[in-house]
């Protein structure tokens, strides 16, 4: 964290870390469930090669669904597995007939 100095208060400063990903799950209550994809280099046979984290994410009003597409921020933590946010919903889920 970042300190910053202000008639003699010291005064802490965060830039919490934002991911954007795809809902895949939204059964629990409040709580969506977002899967984070990433692209790296293999090490050693330089290929591209996916990876993805799946993260729990606190959603108060219950307002997506599964496949929208949310940015998450970084936050205190929530419960066991809960530490992020929903900030927005980049793209809304077709909805299916």
């Amino acid at each position: 964290m970042a300190e910053s100095k202000t008639d003699n208060q010291t005064v802490a400063t965060s830039n919490p870390r934002t991911v954007t990903g795809k809902v895949v799950s939204n059964k629990m209550n409040k709580t969506i469930t977002v899967l984070i994809e990433r692209r790296v280099q293999h090490p050693v046979y330089a290929k591209i090669v996916r990876r993805s984290t799946k993260l729990h994410a606190h959603d108060e009003k219950n307002e997506c669904n599964e496949g929208d597409v949310v940015t998450l921020v970084e936050c205190r933590p929530i419960s066991k597995n809960k530490h992020w946010m929903l900030k927005s919903i980049e793209e809304r889920a077709l909805k299916q007939a």
